[in-house]
């Protein structure tokens, strides 16, 4: 699978490890500019930012809960690169807090902690994008969702509305977008295989997870990568607001 993305600048949030670092990658090998954003580890930014190799790549610390600091964000980014082409709201929290076994006032900090981060946080980054895209009447919103939107999660119900949230927020944009030739895309994965999935996929109900696929296994990071880039390329706008599963038919939806 061959991708073109010759002179465009791409921000990526969440861009140190995991999904975000491979989808950095491939940007990058595909001609792009990537800016992505990353919370506390610098060392894994700069890593990712090596792993970039020659191209105008950087990196920027970034609370998205942090609204002045977005704002402030856009504001660099802008001066450094001019405009922005794709935008992939890909970082997000994912904390446990069993109903039955979580004290109210840890409970209610899930809850904020989550919806800051997986929710206001790409708002706000959707907020700032538009007007930066809508300049040059073009321009790509790409929000990684889950699976937990639709089956829900029981052990972090915070993290699954957080997602049917998300989901939501990108079919409007994608209305309220689309006379300034704004799409929104909408990835649905289950389990990756990721750093932040690993005590999980490792541990005593690893395999079970696995299993839930007929393919006997998770998501690559790879493989959402590649359809991030699928959904970046020009002539695919009109799948706007639509959402796409990523997860092995291992949860299946109507």
């Amino acid at each position: 699978m061959v991708f073109d993305f010759k002179n465009k600048n791409v921000i990526i949030t969440g861009g140190s490890r995991g999904i975000g670092r491979v989808t950095a990658k491939l940007f990058a090998a595909s001609g792009a500019n990537v800016a992505i954003t990353y919370k506390n580890n610098r060392a894994a930014a700069e890593e990712t930012l090596t792993a970039l190799g020659p191209g105008n790549h950087r990196i920027y610390q970034l609370d998205l809960a942090d609204g002045a600091a977005t704002r402030d964000f856009f504001t660099a980014y802008e001066a450094a690169y001019g405009r922005l082409d794709i935008l992939v709201n890909n970082a997000a929290v994912f904390i446990e807090h069993k109903i039955m076994e979580t004290g109210f006032e840890n409970w209610q900090q899930s809850w904020r902690q989550t919806i800051d981060a997986n929710l206001v946080g790409p708002a706000n980054m959707c907020f700032f994008a538009a007007r930066l895209m809508a300049k040059h009447h073009a321009g790509k919103i790409i929000n990684i969702s889950s699976r937990g939107a639709f089956r829900g999660e029981p052990d972090c119900p915070a993290y699954g509305a957080s997602k049917a949230g998300l989901n939501a927020m990108g079919q409007s944009l994608a209305i309220a977008l689309a006379p300034h030739n704004i799409s929104v895309h909408i990835i649905a994965p289950g389990f990756v295989e990721t750093e932040m999935a690993a005590a999980v996929l490792n541990g005593p109900e690893g395999e079970a997870i696995k299993k839930q696929s007929p393919f006997g296994r998770v998501a690559r990071p790879e493989e959402v990568a590649r359809l991030v880039a699928v959904y970046a390329s020009e002539g695919l706008e009109f799948t706007s607001a639509g959402i796409v599963d990523i997860n092995g038919a291992s949860y299946l939806r109507g």
